[in-house]
């Protein structure tokens, strides 16, 4: 098969014994976005290939494997609230973590990367010999290097350089004070950038990330290991008892985040309506109420046309998927691709842009237009609503591609390999 990434590591062979992991997330729900969905798989496939996994993680927390241990770090979940003035208890506010969490919260930051790793070295002041490794899921905090600093061998996944959003919502924003509150809500960054360039061992989820994590944190790109994202293609599979539905468009994205480039497939939609009356978009995304995204389905005449559904079981967005006509995936970057890889699993044809990873994830097996140009996205999912047989083949070659190449057993072995490599340097040293 043609378009296969050029540079995957090599799995290597099982490792002499069953590790203890211990596997961290700030927030771990699936339905928080990709990290969520790492942690829940990844620590599954470490599990199905015989290593102990624990998982330290803030709410809201993760759906997990019964065989993985859930170890809860509470801490304020101040996001959950949608007041202006978050409520914390007096009894709450003892805590200095909870203090610092709170304060930074009510001047507009993002603390929770930051107090995570606060609790992750309490949790370890008597835990530090229960665990050969601890693997952190890019909270990338003074924490973590603390526990690097104590001896314990870490790695952390750093999935995309979160600059990239930054850049892209600045570069969204109409007014000085947006752009003002933005860049304070993205302050952790500084913490990042300072504890990536110390970690001894870092990973990624495809050679795009690596490129860029590299320039935007110079630091060498050989410093930083590679083991590719995983899809559930148990879940994620052909359906053929479930009909499609002709004409129905499906995306996934944060509606109103800059970065899934939603905004450019709301463009594309009335042009689609004009020449197949029937079109439809479903998206997996709750937008904000009066927000940005409502005003443009307003705008463009379309309401009629969209829907928007969230908190769906993952067997719930699967059928979707196979209900599908098209997928597409408008994002102006990604450091991988999941939406992409799981309507793929699902043999549902893909339309995506060149942002970011996706063509690494996609290759021969979907449509490719570039990023922000709904000209570009109109022209391609017309032509794969009106051609069934491209459509096919296209869903053929994806479902193919995501079994050799992005199943989360292949990532265990790869992520396992990975680990051996590590633990052989850290008692080298």
């Amino acid at each position: 098969m043609t378009g296969v990434p050029a540079l995957v590591e090599e799995p290597g062979l099982s490792l002499r014994k069953p590790l203890r992991i211990c596997l961290l997330g700030y927030r771990s729900h699936p339905y928080c976005g990709g990290q969520g969905v790492y942690i829940r798989f990844l620590s599954k496939a470490l599990t199905d290939a015989g290593h102990r996994v624990d998982v330290l993680s803030g709410p809201p927390y993760p759906q997990l494997d019964p065989r993985v241990r859930l170890i809860k770090m509470p801490s304020l979940d101040l996001f959950s609230q949608t007041t202006l003035f978050p409520r914390a208890s007096f009894a709450a506010l003892r805590d200095p973590i909870n203090r610092a969490e709170y304060i930074d919260k009510l001047l507009g930051g993002f603390p929770e990367p930051e107090t995570f790793g606060r609790r992750v070295v309490r949790y370890f002041e008597q835990r530090r010999g229960d665990y050969d490794l601890v693997h952190d899921n890019q909270s990338l905090s003074w924490g973590v290097l603390a526990l690097q600093e104590l001896g314990i061998p870490v790695v952390s996944t750093v999935h995309h350089p979160i600059s990239r959003d930054l850049q892209l919502e600045l570069d969204s924003a109409r007014h000085w004070w947006h752009r003002a509150l933005i860049r304070r809500w993205h302050s952790f960054l500084d913490m990042q950038q300072a504890v990536i360039r110390k970690l001894d061992h870092l990973v990624t989820v495809s050679e795009c990330s690596r490129r860029d994590i590299a320039a935007d944190f110079a630091i060498p790109s050989d410093r930083i290991g590679l083991v590719y994202n995983g899809i559930d293609t148990l879940q994620f599979r052909p359906r053929p008892e479930v009909k499609r539905v002709p004409y129905r468009i499906m995306a996934t994205a944060s509606a109103d985040a800059p970065l899934k480039g939603l905004d450019y497939l709301l463009q594309a939609i009335p042009g689609l309506v004009a020449a197949h009356p029937q079109t439809e978009l479903v998206v997996l995304g709750k937008p904000k109420v009066g927000g940005h995204t409502e005003r443009l389905i307003r705008r463009l005449g379309i309401e009629d046309r969209i829907q928007f559904l969230s908190g769906l079981s993952t067997e719930a967005v699967a059928e979707l998927y196979a209900q599908a006509t098209v997928a597409v995936v408008p994002s102006l970057y990604e450091g991988f691709g999941l939406p992409a890889g799981e309507a793929m699993a699902c043999a549902t044809p893909v339309v995506a842009t060149t942002g970011g990873a996706l063509p690494e994830v996609v290759g021969d097996a979907g449509v490719l237009v570039p990023p922000a140009d709904s000209g570009a996205l109109q022209g391609a999912i017309a032509g794969l609503l009106t051609d069934p047989a491209t459509r096919e083949e296209l869903g053929r070659r994806g479902r193919q591609r995501i079994e050799e190449l992005f199943c989360w057993q292949v990532c265990a072995e790869q992520m396992s390999a990975h680990y051996d490599r590590l633990l052989s340097s850290h008692a080298d040293h």
